[in-house]
């Protein structure tokens, strides 16, 4: 563990890695702690994660955000691999991070904090309102592409049945979405279970959304 005074000498992060689902693989963005080292980080934790953006609930997510400390940086591939979930409940998770005297270091997220810390009056106002327009703006662009994956995903189903690849009645969505969001982090009987359907339909509906989109929470 690192002191007080050690901290205010170097730049310190936790790096938090996720994919969607246990057949997804995280070594794509293994890169993201050497270029954070390469930029100049104390690296304080690396947080690995198989689970839906969609879900707020993630164990690894909010582990990390118990161990963050005063003026640490959250590293992170992309803002969508930190959030995916509506926007009120994305700004609640922001400010979690923030409550503990964090931020955010991730590509699509424009940082004007260094611009905000050398003005003050006005300027500062207009600056900090800037940067949480355009933190809002990620958030909602990352759900609005979660929504538009998984609108396809069951554009996907209905494809399949039509093809006669999908027995029986026509597909319900509100299961179809329930099952895709329970199955990341949880086995098929369990989803099944959380779910209220058969094991056969919970399989069922999980293959079809592998083939149709492996990549969409």
């Amino acid at each position: 563990m690192y002191t007080h005074l050690d901290q205010q000498k170097i730049k310190v992060a936790r790096v938090y890695l996720r994919v969607s689902t246990e057949a997804q693989d995280l070594t794509r963005q293994n890169g993201i702690e050497e270029n954070a080292r390469a930029a100049g980080y104390y690296i304080s934790g690396v947080y690995r994660e198989k689970a839906s953006g969609a879900r707020a609930d993630r164990p690894e997510l909010l582990r990390m955000i118990r161990d963050l400390q005063q003026d640490e940086v959250v590293i992170a591939e992309k803002v969508d691999r930190i959030s995916r979930l509506p926007l009120p409940e994305a700004e609640k998770l922001i400010a979690s991070i923030r409550s503990k005297g964090a931020k955010l270091a991730v590509p699509d997220l424009v940082d004007l904090s260094d611009f905000t810390a050398g003005t003050d009056g006005v300027a500062r106002i207009v600056l900090e309102s800037i940067q949480e327009l355009l933190l809002r703006l990620a958030l909602q662009m990352s759900r609005e592409d979660y929504e538009t994956r998984r609108n396809r995903q069951v554009q996907g189903v209905m494809i399949a049945q039509a093809a006669g690849k999908y027995a029986g009645r026509a597909p319900d969505i509100a299961t179809h979405e329930r099952i895709v969001a329970l199955r990341c982090g949880q086995t098929i009987k369990q989803t099944a279970k959380l779910a209220g359907c058969s094991i056969s339909q919970a399989k069922r509906i999980w293959a079809i959304h592998q083939s149709t989109d492996k990549d969409v929470t």
